[in-house]
């Protein structure tokens, strides 16, 4: 049967591109450099500088140039670069050894893990397990939270002693990825340094849903939410929005401002025609719909017909529908193209990646929400690389939360309230639902069981203040519509 998509209700509105809309992103990143500047200066008082992200919005090149810029001021002699989780440590690590020089960087990980850091990382920055190996001679302390709060403090201070400032073990804190950072975890490392800077996507999951408060006092404090939203209002703390992402098509954009609806604006470098997926010999309904997802707008297929599924969010079924568009389309091959731009946004060359040669990141992410939906997942994309003979790096599948932080070509993802019955805390998570939309340079392909709009037309009202606190951040029905109006829609009949 063949399927007719409609255009999306909400499509491309005037946006910046290249250079003009990296330029946003770099005149908030100076005037928060002038802003740190004059703290360590003595003439501003803030405590902390938040830079907000939207997704793929290049904010580890905003704090890289930060901590440049910090180590150029005569107050400044040591800074500390945490972040909650091993994995977003070392690509920073490995980043700012590269800007810096290596003898300036110390990745400081858990003992035994020195192991299982790239080649790459270590040939660009010193890696150690133990505050007694760090050198005199780092200026930069990369690290996890627990590596460096509680106990860790110590061990760093009386290794390396405190930094320029004499009071502090930092001069200033940079905390990566602060909006996953929970609010007791920054206790642990706030006092390392008298100001600091964090720099994160506000889209992400949260530690863990704020509205499950389990602190038993004032309504407002909860300790176990992302520690900027506690300082958002201080008097002390200077707040801006890096208004461009880096990573999603011109067409993607109405659906990033979908997440980021509060913000004054919000541009994309890639400019219409930048990037395209090119898949030839295709028939039948897996020809439309990869035709449909090459226009690099956002897409949603919602299946009818099928059996039962084991659950709303266990669903074979749909999966093997999945399964039948990606045989199709491995089995043809498929270029992705794209512009490669300089870190101004200009455009410098045109870079190609074909199937059966992936480089860099995977070219397609199965997303699912649950463990063993995503189980179901793996074993397809084992069987689909088996059956086509694919290289490493065309095909992966992962939980959501596993994958934020990551990028990948195209999505495919099963909607999270595909065969739910109604919206409840997990299924109508905001940071989960952003995620899920935000990891494709190139293509997006949701799927979903029928039946979503009515869904959305007669579930119970539920509260929902997905970027304020103190309060919920699960997303009401309303906001669900208008984020899938952002998407082409068709419907497939099994």
């Amino acid at each position: 049967m063949a399927i007719k998509f409609e255009p999306p209700v909400i499509g491309s509105e005037a946006a910046r591109h290249h250079a003009q809309a990296a330029a946003g992103n770099i005149q908030v990143t100076t005037a928060a450099i002038a802003e740190l500047d004059g703290v360590l200066s003595g003439v501003r008082s803030s405590q902390r500088i938040l830079l907000k992200a939207a997704a793929g919005a290049g904010k580890s090149y905003a704090l890289r140039r930060m901590v440049a810029s910090a180590l150029q001021h005569d107050a400044c002699g040591r800074v500390g670069v945490v972040a909650f989780k091993n994995k977003q440590i070392t690509p920073l690590a490995e980043g700012l050894g590269r800007d810096l020089g290596r003898e300036k960087v110390c990745l400081l990980v858990a003992n035994g893990r020195a192991v299982d850091v790239p080649e790459s990382t270590k040939a660009a920055a010193v890696v150690v397990e133990a505050a007694a190996d760090v050198p005199s001679s780092a200026q930069v302390i990369v690290a996890t939270t627990h590596k460096v709060g509680g106990f860790g403090t110590g061990h760093l201070r009386k290794a390396i002693g405190n930094a320029a400032g004499g009071d502090y073990l930092f001069d200033v804190l940079f905390v990566d990825e602060a909006w996953e950072l929970a609010l007791h975890l920054y206790r642990k490392v706030k006092n390392l340094a008298p100001v600091c800077v964090g720099v994160g996507d506000v889209g992400q999951l949260p530690p863990i849903d704020s509205g499950q408060n389990p602190w038993r006092g004032d309504r407002r404090y909860n300790p176990y939410r992302a520690w900027p939203t506690k300082f958002e209002d201080d008097p002390q703390t200077w707040s801006r929005e890096l208004p461009a992402v880096w990573r999603p098509t011109a067409a993607q954009l109405p659906l990033w401002r979908s997440f980021y609806g509060d913000w004054d604006s919000l541009d994309c470098v890639a400019s219409p025609g930048d990037r395209s997926i090119t898949v030839n010999g295709l028939r039948g309904p897996a020809a439309e719909v990869w035709r449909q997802v090459a226009t690099g707008v956002p897409t949603l297929v919602e299946v009818d017909g099928l059996e039962e599924p084991e659950a709303a969010d266990v669903d074979m079924p749909l999966l093997l529908v999945v399964e039948m568009w990606l045989d199709r389309l491995l089995g043809a091959g498929f270029t992705l193209d794209s512009m490669h731009y300089d870190d101004a946004g200009l455009p410098v060359r045109p870079v190609q990646v074909r199937s059966d040669k992936p480089t860099g990141d995977h070219l397609i992410t199965v997303l699912a929400t649950r463990n063993q939906a995503v189980d179901d997942a793996m074993d397809m994309v084992d069987r689909l690389t088996a059956k086509h003979r694919l290289p490493d790096g065309v095909i992966t599948a992962s939980t959501v939360d596993s994958w934020q932080g990551r990028t990948n070509g195209i999505t495919v993802a099963l909607h999270p309230l595909s065969g739910a019955s109604a919206l409840d805390e997990f299924n109508s998570a905001f940071g989960r639902l952003a995620v899920t939309c935000t990891r494709a340079t190139h293509g997006l392909l949701m799927v979903s069981r029928a039946g979503l709009t009515d869904l959305l037309a007669n579930a119970p009202a539920r509260p929902g203040t997905p970027l304020g606190e103190p309060g919920t951040r699960q997303l009401p029905r309303q906001t669900h519509q208008r984020i899938l109006q952002t998407f082409a829609r068709g419907t497939y009949t099994v």
